[in-house]
């Protein structure tokens, strides 16, 4: 004040005399400082309101407390917003350090630096070096410390990119969004799969090969989510990284359902755009070639049933009424046929039955029987009772007279379901040596069989419409070839097996007159080749020689030219095998030889076991007619028999292991070693019995009757000799002389009553094994 009072008294006294005073100069001097403070304080609340925007904003994020009052310089301003996305290999992932909510999104009392300086300037002049105020319960930390905790310390929020910022990049909005899921993870802001499931679906771009810059994404955080798990320093450490590898693996769940989703909706799009597109007469043929098991992508049940609602909502808007109509009734057939499956018992037939199998007489409580009594609808529950009576298909369908589309939809699918249910249950459940693969095989080839007679019979059906006649034969038809094609594909295709089970009765109802259009209309040479090497092999097993041998030579004949040298060394040896049947001992060792050779050229383990067993068998069998037996050659084969046992330890053939058993009994007889010679062929009978052939069953017999003459047992040389001469008569198979020898041999030593006596002592074993009448037989 007393400064200001010198220049009043150092006036000039006349100027002072003749100017005026002025009584406003205060009041103008007063209201200017008012403005000035009120623009002051404006500034102060903007700026405050501001931060308070910006701290809400940011709320889920933990506060440095040491950044925020010791590193003012270097922190940060929370007002600072910016423009520019981060790189997304530099993102962090939020931290796994819990934060108090209380203490994170308290407003500060006093103004931050920022603002104190600001309004300094403003209004006093430059401003004072702020001083930094310390708790006393915080030590000030290090330069490492303040380094190690920027770099675990995530950035604050408003430096991410936000998910609807236009600027950023689909990626960055990606990552973002993966750390926000992981975030919400780990705070326990998620309470479900479903939730991230949908979090997912709302974030990614619906466009073509946008899902493939989410997956990069997601792998890259993952890998960087597991790197962290194995670097981690502590355990508590490891474990919270790990909570995050978990929240990712969550979120990696939620895509994998989604693009299965995306495929499925796909996959049926594509389906109802073809069926709209078809013709009338050939709509249903496309929709066999979109459920054909064959395809790249094979309709599962959920999308057949997914299918079928995309069909049913079409309306008139999307074709024309009779277009609409038909694809509504695929739509019934679909889900009907779907129910229905989904509600049958499938296997509860199998433990009704003492034995594994499939063909029984008619009317007899068999599989088909059992499915017909859980059906109410028509058609498949006419047709199961057909089935269960052993009635050909073929009559089924020739007495159509109209066609109802829903109704052979609904079977079509309820076949399919009972035939993948059943090959995939025998493919996991081997209930005795006879089921697996070709059980499996079986299946297979019943239900081709099955098909092959509905084309056949449709054919015939005169009283349907010659259009609809066409186009279900047709269909039928290439299920037939759908069903081969995928039998021929199995990575267990039984190559050394065949049909030893049936559901459609005695003789497969002439397996090879059914199935012989389809095969023919196969294009694919070694598709074809192995089916007609199962088929020969089963009427083989059936004693259908002659059928047998054909199908083997036309099966080698193409194996060869599609250069398949697994399925032309398995021809040789059935053909081998055929040969040894039919007593040709010198042709079954050329190909038993021949077989031997390309199968150690090539590997295949299960051939050379074949090789080794057919071969050993031929060779013996033929010293055995020889009356000078070179010692050497014995040996040799002996020695080669228990290669092939060594093999077998980890390749399973029972049809190979009797063969090599009955060799090395047949070899240890010739050297008159009868002990070892009784041993093997025990063996081979039991595994004869248990596979069913009677023929194995009836040289094992008969072999053993040698074996106790020799030793001097002749009541169970009597049993075991009458029993394989009646086997191999029954058979017609080769060897009956050489034991009806020995009958007559026995019944001259013991005579007519010591002869019949014997038999009597062993009756209740004989009519076990093949009857009264059988024993009645062999009294004759």
């Amino acid at each position: 004040m007393y400064i200001q009072q010198i220049p009043w008294s150092a006036t000039n006294a006349t100027s002072q005399q003749n100017a005026k005073p002025s009584h406003y100069l205060p009041l103008i001097t007063i209201g200017c400082g008012l403005v000035l403070v009120a623009i002051a304080a404006a500034i102060v609340l903007y700026r405050r309101q501001r931060d308070k925007t910006q701290l809400a904003q940011s709320r889920d994020l933990p506060i440095d407390r040491y950044e925020a009052e010791f590193l003012v310089d270097s922190a940060p301003s929370l007002t600072d917003n910016p423009t520019t996305a981060p790189n997304p290999s530099t993102l962090a992932f939020p931290s796994e350090e819990p934060t108090n909510d209380s203490e994170s999104h308290e407003e500060p009392q006093e103004k931050s630096p920022a603002i104190d300086w600001y309004e300094a300037e403003f209004l006093l002049g430059p401003p004072p070096t702020p001083t930094p105020k310390i708790d006393p319960l915080i030590s000030t930390p290090s330069v490492a410390e303040r380094t190690d905790r920027r770099e675990h310390c995530p950035e604050p929020k408003e430096e991410m990119p936000s998910q609807n910022s236009e600027n950023l990049s689909l990626s960055d909005r990606y990552f973002t969004f993966i750390q926000q899921i992981v975030a919400d993870t780990l705070k326990g802001k998620i309470g479900s799969k479903e939730y991230v499931y949908t979090q997912l679906v709302a974030q990614l771009e619906p466009e073509p090969g946008m899902g493939e810059i989410f997956e990069r994404c997601l792998i890259e955080q993952m890998t960087l989510a597991r790197d962290k798990v194995k670097a981690a320093p502590s355990e508590v450490k490891q474990a919270k990284a790990q909570r995050q590898v978990r929240a990712l693996s969550t979120l990696e769940e939620a895509w994998n359902r989604y693009q299965e989703t995306q495929r499925t909706q796909n996959a049926c799009s594509d389906a109802v755009a073809q069926l709209l597109d078809a013709g009338e007469s050939d709509r249903l043929f496309v929709l066999l070639q979109i459920l054909d098991p064959n395809q790249t992508h094979t309709f599962s049940s959920k999308e057949i049933e997914s299918l079928a609602q995309e069909l049913e909502q079409i309306r008139e808007s999307d074709g024309d009424r009779s277009t609409v109509a038909e694809l509504h009734a695929l739509a019934t057939g679909l889900e009907q046929g779907l129910s229905i499956y989904t509600s049958l018992d499938l296997l509860g037939w199998l433990y009704e039955k003492p034995q594994l199998g499939f063909e029984s007489k008619a009317g007899a409580n068999n599989s088909w029987a059992y499915w017909a009594k859980q059906i109410s609808s028509p058609l498949p529950k006419m047709f199961f009772s057909e089935q269960s009576n052993n009635r050909s298909a073929v009559s089924l369908a020739r007495e159509q007279t109209r066609l109802d589309l829903s109704a052979w939809v609904e079977l079509i699918v309820l076949l399919r379901g009972i035939q993948e249910g059943l090959v995939g249950w025998f493919d996991k459940q081997p209930y005795n040596i006879k089921a697996g693969n070709d059980a499996a095989a079986s299946t297979f080839l019943t239900f081709a069989i099955i098909w092959s007679e509905l084309s056949n019979g449709f054919r015939q059906a005169e009283r349907l419409l010659e259009s609809d006649r066409d186009r279900i034969a047709n269909a039928c038809f290439q299920i037939a070839l759908q069903i081969l094609r995928t039998f021929a594909q199995r990575d267990n295709f039984p190559i050394y097996g065949g049909v030893f089970a049936s559901f459609t009765g005695k003789g497969f109802r002439d397996t090879i007159a059914y199935l012989d259009r389809p095969l023919k209309t196969i294009e694919k040479k070694q598709e074809k080749a192995r089916i007609l090497t199962v088929l020969g092999y089963s009427q083989q097993w059936t004693n259908n020689r002659d059928r047998a041998l054909l199908l083997h030579e036309e099966a080698l004949k193409l194996a060869r030219q599609e250069s398949d040298r697994k399925c032309e060394v398995a021809n040789l040896n059935h053909l081998s095998r055929l040969k040894l049947s039919l007593g040709e001992l010198a042709e079954a060792i050329d190909l038993g030889q021949r077989a031997l050779l390309f199968a150690r050229q090539m590997g295949d383990p299960l051939g050379e076991i074949n090789a080794i067993a057919n071969l050993g068998y031929a060779e013996v069998r033929r010293a055995q007619q020889q009356e000078h037996i070179a010692l050497s050659e014995i040996e040799a084969c002996i020695e080669r028999l228990k290669r092939g046992m060594m093999l077998l330890e980890k390749h399973k053939d029972f049809l190979s292991e009797v063969f090599c058993l009955l060799s090395m009994g047949i070899a240890h007889l010739i050297l008159e070693q009868s002990n070892n010679a009784k041993s093997y062929l025990e063996k081979s009978l039991t595994i004869s019995i248990q596979l069913g052939n009677l023929e194995l069953e009836g040289v094992s017999h008969a072999t053993l009757g040698e074996v106790n003459y020799q030793l001097g047992q002749l009541p169970s040389a009597v049993f075991h000799a009458c029993l394989g001469l009646y086997l191999l008569e029954q058979k017609n198979a080769t060897g009956q002389r050489q034991i009806a020898n020995l009958v007559t041999i026995l019944k001259g030593k013991l005579g007519e009553e010591a002869f019949e006596q014997a038999l009597q002592q062993q009756r209740s074993q004989i009519i076990a094994r093949i009857g009264l009448d059988g024993f009645d037989e062999i009294l004759k």
